[in-house]
């Protein structure tokens, strides 16, 4: 099932289901707990990000790929840092390069992120996936200059500015996706392909994760967790590439779609 978030005519937000031939069907109800697809057909007037977290927990180095183009050693548990919810963006929604304090080393990073759906803890990896309500593309926006260099030695400065977490177009629930570690995803800039991967590539898988990060900590319904993102960012290209002004940058997974977002400059 494809859930989508939206703005209709006259400014509400709502639910709707996205049916195989294309009609958008208002839901009734709660997405993470009991809710209805109705007959009510709506016409949104854009898409909104699928949630809005209330936590957002990111694995750095998490594909076997991009480990290896940065040089770095395969990590012994998973790398978590975390982001403000403010950073997320929606669907055609410009990545706003940072002005007011500075990033001129702007990378995109394709990722497939889960949405916890029940509030758990200490969660055995074995049952984890009965946690997880769905998937969506993110891109995971990092200021490289701000994570390498002047952020203290903590990632979140370069990875939480506003904008940084653009997600959608859906949310496709889990029965939708048996096995999350077969999908394709692919990151293009300007209509160039940078990045081809498979989840299949990922260090820590998603029962792992979710196993991970809910040890001693309580996960509520709608916590974001961005999984890593795959080899060919724009940090690791030769010489490396960052994102400009007048840039559009796609994440495509499969079985989920296309999220699309421009480049601009942050007004100061």
């Amino acid at each position: 099932m494809k859930l989508i978030r939206y703005l209709d005519q006259e400014g509400k937000t709502g639910y709707a289901s996205q049916s195989k031939k294309g009609e958008i069907l208002r839901i009734e109800g709660e997405i993470y707990g009991d809710f209805e697809i109705t007959a009510e057909t709506v016409s949104p007037v854009r898409l909104l990000a699928p949630i809005r977290p209330k936590a957002i927990l990111a694995v750095g180095l998490n594909y076997k790929g991009h480990a290896e183009e940065v040089g770095m050693p395969l990590p012994e548990h998973p790398m978590i840092f975390m982001m403000l919810p403010g950073a997320v963006q929606d669907p055609g929604g410009p990545i706003l390069l940072p002005r007011g304090l500075r990033s001129d080393r702007v990378d995109y990073e394709g990722e497939l992120a889960l949405v916890i759906g029940r509030r758990c803890k200490n969660v055995s990896r074995a049952e984890a996936l009965d946690y997880v309500l769905g998937y969506t593309c993110a891109n995971d926006v990092s200021a490289r200059d701000w994570q390498k260099k002047w952020g203290g030695g903590q990632f979140c400065r370069g990875k939480t500015f506003d904008t940084f977490c653009p997600l959608g177009p859906c949310l496709v629930t889990k029965d939708s996706i048996p096995d999350p570690h077969a999908l394709s995803i692919s990151t293009f800039v300007n209509g160039e392909m940078r990045q081809n991967s498979s989840t299949s590539d990922l260090i820590f898988d998603v029962p792992t994760l979710v196993e991970f990060l809910s040890g001693s900590t309580t996960l509520e319904p709608g916590t974001l967790i961005l999984t890593g993102t795959p080899s060919g960012v724009g940090a690791g290209r030769k010489p490396p590439t960052f994102l400009q002004a007048g840039d559009d940058v796609t994440v495509e997974i499969e079985n989920i779609g296309r999220l699309t977002n421009p480049v601009l400059e942050e007004e100061v």
